[in-house]
C-alpha cells in the first residue's frame, strides 16, 4: 500500500507542476523581449517601396469603411504605389455606395468589387480579390487588413521595408484596441493585446518563428503568395495563421515589426467577443490537428518544429487542461499527504504571483500608452479570487492569523470547505468566467461585471479555448460570425 501510496504522491504532484508551464513560458517570453531590441531586421530593411494592393474584405461595414479608406489615402506612402480593393462580400447596408463614392474621389487608387454570392467568410472573399490581383503585374506586394482597422501615417512604411529582403514573405504589424472611449472589457482587451501581441511576437522574432499574422494587418510580398498556392487556405477559420505556417514551411520569414502601429475596435461585450475568440480558438484546434507531424520537429522546419514554438504554442493551447489537471493534482493530494498538497498549492500561486508582477511590469516597457489606458485590469487580469489566493501564498501565515481571527479550526467543515474551494479555483474560476457571459446575455450587465472581476478576464479565455474542444469534438459547422463594428476608433 505505501509503495502504491509514494506512487500516487508522485503522479499528482507531476500534474500540478505540469501546471506552471504556462507560468514560466510567459516568463521566458517576457525575459525575451529585451533580446528583441537587438533582433530588430533593420540591418537588412530598406528604403524600395513596393506597389501595394490593399485587400479590405467587407460585409455590411458602412459605419467604418469610409474613415478607413480616407486613412488609406493620407498614408505616408507614395499614392502612385497604393490601390484599395474593397471586396465587397454581396453587403446589404451603405457599403457599396460608400465605397463606389470614394472610387470616384480617388479613381487611381480605389477599387470596388462586388461579389454576388456572400456569406462565405473572409479567405473567401480574399480569393475573389486576389483572383483580380493576379490578373496584372501590378502588384508587387499585398496588405490583407479588415475594414475597420485604422493605420497610423507611418506604419504601412514601417512594414513594407522588410520586404527588400527576399527571406521575409510576410509581416505584421501591431494591432491596438482603438476605441475612443473604451469600456471594460475593451480595456482588458488593451491589456491582452500588450502581452499576447506586443511582448509575445517580439519573443518570436528573436526565436524566429511568427505563431501568428494579425489578420488586420498582413503584408505579403506577391512571390510568397504565389508559392502558397496564390489563395488564402479557406478550409479553416484560422485563414491567417495557416498562411503563416504555410508562408515559413515554404522557407520564408514572417516577422513582426512593432512601430507599425494599427488601431481597430474591439467587441465591447462578452457575448460578442466569445463568439469571436471562439472562432480563433477553434481555427487553433485546427492549426493543430493540420500540423500534427511539425510540433518538436525541426526535421519538418527548424524552428516552427521548436521545443520552444512548441511550449508557446500549448501553453495557450492546452491552458484549460492545465488549470484541471491542477485542480485534480491538489485534491488527490489533499486526500493523501494535506501538508505537501498546501506546499504545492503555495509554489504554484507564488510562481504564478512572481511571473504575474513581472509581466505586469514588463507591459510599462512594451506599451506606456496602452499600460496607461488599461493598467487597472491588467492588475485585475486574474480576478478577484486569484489576487486573494495571491496574497494568501505570499505571506505565510496570514491563513492561519485570518483562520484564528475568525475562530476557525483547520478541521472544522468550514475550513475544508474553504481549503477545497481554493484547490479548485483553476477550474472553478473558468465556469465563473463562462457564467458571467449567460448572465449578460440574460440582461444583468452590472452582475456580468461582476462575475467577470471575480473570476478574471484570464479564465474567460480559457473558458473560451475549453469550449473549442467541444464544438470541434462535436463536428460544429465553421461558421464565421462576424463582430459588430461602430466606428468608435479614435
Amino acid at each position: 500500500m505505501e509503495v502504491l501510496r509514494l506512487g500516487a504522491i508522485g503522479l499528482f504532484t507531476c500534474l500540478v507542476l505540469l501546471a506552471t508551464l504556462p507560468v514560466f513560458t510567459g516568463l521566458y517570453q517576457f525575459l525575451l523581449v529585451a533580446v528583441s531590441l537587438f533582433r530588430t531586421h533593420l540591418e537588412r530593411a530598406g528604403q524600395d517601396l513596393p506597389r501595394v494592393s490593399i485587400l479590405i474584405p467587407a460585409w455590411n461595414e458602412d459605419a467604418v469603411v469610409a474613415v478607413t479608406i480616407e486613412r488609406l489615402m493620407s498614408l505616408d506612402y507614395p499614392l502612385d504605389r497604393l490601390r484599395i480593393y474593397v471586396i465587397d462580400d454581396g453587403s446589404s447596408d451603405e457599403t457599396p455606395h460608400i465605397v463606389i463614392e470614394k472610387a470616384k474621389c480617388y479613381p487611381d487608387n480605389v477599387i470596388h468589387i462586388r461579389r454576388v454570392a456572400g456569406g462565405e467568410g473572409k479567405a473567401h472573399t480574399l480569393n475573389y480579390g486576389l483572383d483580380t490581383l493576379w490578373k496584372s503585374e501590378w502588384t508587387q506586394a499585398v496588405l490583407i487588413m479588415d475594414a475597420d482597422v485604422i493605420y497610423t501615417r507611418d506604419s504601412l512604411r514601417q512594414m513594407a521595408r522588410h520586404l527588400v529582403d527576399p527571406e521575409i514573405g510576410a509581416v505584421t504589424a501591431y494591432i491596438k484596441e482603438g476605441s475612443a472611449d473604451p469600456n471594460l472589457i475593451q480595456r482588458f482587451i488593451t491589456f491582452e493585446y500588450i502581452t499576447a501581441t506586443g511582448a509575445s511576437r517580439r519573443a518570436q522574432n528573436v526565436l524566429g518563428f511568427l505563431a501568428c499574422l494579425s489578420g488586420g494587418a498582413q503584408l505579403h510580398s506577391r512571390e510568397n503568395l504565389m508559392d502558397i498556392g496564390g489563395k488564402i487556405f479557406d478550409d479553416t477559420l484560422a485563414e491567417d495563421t495557416f498562411t503563416t505556417f504555410r508562408t515559413q514551411l515554404k522557407g520564408r520569414k514572417a516577422i513582426f515589426e512593432p512601430n507599425a502601429i494599427v488601431y481597430a475596435e474591439e467587441p465591447c461585450d462578452l457575448d460578442m467577443l466569445w463568439k469571436q475568440r471562439l472562432r480563433w480558438a477553434r481555427g487553433n484546434v485546427q492549426i493543430t490537428q493540420v500540423f500534427r507531424r511539425l510540433w518538436f520537429n525541426k526535421r519538418a522546419h527548424p524552428t516552427l518544429g521548436s521545443p520552444s514554438m512548441a511550449a508557446l504554442w500549448f501553453s495557450i493551447f492546452l491552458m484549460p487542461i492545465f488549470q484541471i489537471t491542477a485542480t485534480t493534482g491538489l485534491l488527490v493530494l489533499y486526500l493523501i499527504d494535506k501538508e505537501l498538497s498546501w506546499t504545492l498549492f503555495q509554489l504554484f500561486w507564488i510562481s504564478a504571483a512572481l511571473v504575474y508582477m513581472q509581466v505586469t511590469l514588463t507591459s510599462f516597457v512594451v506599451d506606456a500608452e496602452s499600460a496607461v489606458k488599461s493598467w487597472a485590469e491588467g492588475f485585475l487580469f486574474p480576478g478577484l479570487v486569484s489576487l486573494s489566493v495571491i496574497v494568501f501564498s505570499l505571506v505565510p501565515g496570514l491563513a492561519d492569523a485570518l483562520s484564528a481571527a475568525l475562530g476557525l479550526r483547520s478541521e472544522s467543515w468550514v475550513s475544508i470547505c474553504g481549503v477545497l474551494l481554493l484547490y479548485s479555483w483553476n477550474s472553478l474560476s473558468m465556469l465563473v468566467a463562462w457564467s458571467a457571459k449567460e448572465v449578460e446575455k440574460a440582461g444583468w450587465q452590472r452582475t456580468s461585471s461582476v462575475l467577470l472581476l471575480v473570476a478574471g478576464y484570464g479564465p474567460f479565455l480559457c473558458a473560451v479555448t475549453f469550449a473549442s474542444y467541444i464544438k470541434e469534438w462535436q463536428g460544429a459547422a465553421r461558421t464565421w460570425d462576424k463582430t459588430v463594428k461602430t466606428g468608435k476608433v479614435s
